[in-house]
């Protein structure tokens, strides 16, 4: 399983654990914090309180970075109500790995109701899109 935006020698065992956001490491670079990078559309390298404040603005790529770290605990306590909550806000925005997060969320329900057809719309709407996991 995979996940994004995860710095030093977390990533190690991060990328290891079985997340609903897993599908984030085919964009997955981990290097140190400072070198941090990510293929996907999340902020790089980005202070956790401008991240907050980008989110709180509405800013969807910033929502769905604070939503990972919240569901890996990551910079904040770990809290998957959080995370889902915002990727759910990414996803009414059209952020595209947002969109198929939030399916795997609601595919296993994790900080959602588990509800597969709600799953499999999000994942077409991320396919169509041309999500490349989506389209698996």
């Amino acid at each position: 399983a995979r996940l994004a935006a995860v710095w030093g020698s977390s990533s190690r065992a991060i990328a290891s654990s079985r997340s609903p956001l897993g599908a984030l490491s085919a964009r997955l670079v981990s290097l140190t914090r400072a070198e941090c990078l990510c293929a996907s559309s999340l902020p790089v390298a980005m202070d956790v309180l401008e991240l907050r404040r980008k989110a709180d603005q509405g800013k969807a790529d910033a929502q769905y970075g604070l939503a990972v770290e919240y569901h890996i605990g990551l910079n904040v306590p770990q809290d998957d109500d959080r995370a889902a909550d915002l990727i759910r806000r990414a996803t009414d925005q059209g952020q595209m790995d947002a969109k198929y997060s939030y399916g795997l969320l609601c595919r296993d329900g994790t900080g959602v109701p588990q509800d597969d057809r709600e799953a499999a719309r999000l994942f077409r709407g991320a396919a169509n899109k041309g999500h490349a996991d989506a389209q698996c």
